[in-house]
């Protein structure tokens, strides 16, 4: 009798693993590869905003990429800013930043310094600088670690908002290196664009990553005199969408030349003191998505716990046939995803990778359910 629940169970998690998947999971499939060209005529002015602390070799090595965008209006001038918010950097990011705007006049350089009173903590005093030093009505995210994938990134997330949207949401792409905990890195971040991605295909958008996210300054505006947005130092790409996204005004950007490209963290130490920081902001999610996105992570737990517990009381064959039928579904759409999104090597870890999906929850659901990472740097 305890096996026949037990198994039922495990026969529930995976209907409601499909069910999700069929609801949500699917969409990616109907979503053009790249947004439609927009007329120069129709292109918005950009102010692309990057914040950053002690951060003098990265701006070194990747703000040049930035400052090459190409985006011009019919007699080629430039239709974009760039905003580098210097906060109280002890290294030599001023020097970097005062030869740089030396061969670049669309470089603006925003210091803080440690004397500064702040208003808002941690990061957001860092961006609330930069959106008010910005003079264009668009603005677009992105981290000093960051390098756009192609001259065109600029352009793509612009042309993203052409048709009445408010915010457009892209993709912020890991550089692959050997070992496992890469691959992780790699698969848990596309993961995690399916996810938020299909949900705003849905109409139920929720979150997206900072490093790569346009917006209108008058959602971001609206955004910051939400109750929630000074809870936690960090957070900002997540709290504008909670507050601000729609299924209407928001749209997903995933074309290539759309990416950006980070390095990814090294250690696992390293790796899950950021993630501690980006789980943070889950808790203050709307009701009805933190619902959503309980059931499928208690269905995914679920269905791998018991699937190991039942191998040893009931017919093998039965509960592989079972899961496979799960497995099938979620393995084509994450081959698809990690074709369109340029991560065809994680394919054949996709058993490990699901796998280990419910040891990282594991690990860091005291950061999902109630702790909060306090600091930014």
């Amino acid at each position: 009798m305890f096996t026949q629940i037990l198994f039922l169970l495990f026969c529930l998690s995976v209907v409601l693993q499909c069910a999700y998947a069929l609801y949500f999971f699917v969409r990616v499939f109907f979503v053009p590869a790249k947004n439609k060209s927009i007329g120069t005529n129709d292109k918005k002015p950009v102010s692309i905003i990057i914040c950053a602390k002690n951060e003098a070799h990265n701006l070194q090595q990747y703000l040049p990429a930035i400052l090459a965008q190409r985006y011009t209006n019919e007699a080629g001038k430039l239709l974009y800013e760039v905003i580098v918010v210097n906060d109280a950097s002890s290294d030599d990011s001023d020097h970097i930043l005062n030869k740089l705007q030396n061969n670049y006049g669309h470089l603006q350089v925003v210091t803080i310094s440690r004397y500064d009173t702040h208003d808002v903590t941690g990061k957001k005093y860092a961006l609330k600088r930069g959106v008010a030093a910005a003079q264009y009505d668009w603005l677009l995210f992105t981290d000093a670690d960051c390098t756009p994938a192609s001259t065109s990134w600029l352009a793509d997330m612009a042309a993203a908002v052409a048709n009445n949207k408010k915010i457009a949401a892209g993709y912020g792409k890991y550089v692959q290196h050997s070992g496992l905990l890469n691959a992780f890195i790699r698969w848990e971040t596309m993961h995690t664009f399916l996810q938020y991605s299909s949900y705003a295909m849905a109409g139920k958008p929720y979150m997206a990553v900072g490093r790569n996210l346009l917006c209108e300054k008058e959602m971001w505006h609206k955004a910051e005199t939400s109750e929630i947005w000074n809870i936690l130092p960090s957070g900002d790409d997540d709290l504008l969408m909670q507050t601000q996204a729609t299924g209407q005004n928001t749209a997903i950007v995933e074309s290539p030349r759309s990416f950006t490209v980070s390095e990814p963290k090294g250690t696992m130490k390293e790796w899950l003191k950021q993630k501690q920081r980006h789980m943070s902001t889950g808790k203050y999610y709307r009701p009805d998505i933190k619902a959503l996105l309980s059931v499928y992570a208690s269905s995914h737990a679920a269905m791998w716990l018991l699937f190991f517990i039942l191998l040893t009381f009931i017919n093998i064959k039965l509960l592989v046939y079972v899961l496979l039928v799960r497995c099938l579904l979620y393995w084509i759409i994450w081959a698809y995803m990690a074709k369109k999104l340029q991560e065809k090597k994680i394919i054949l870890l996709f058993p490990l990778l699901d796998i280990g999906w419910m040891i990282y929850n594991f690990a860091l659901s005291p950061y999902i359910i109630w702790k909060n990472k306090r600091q930014w740097k």
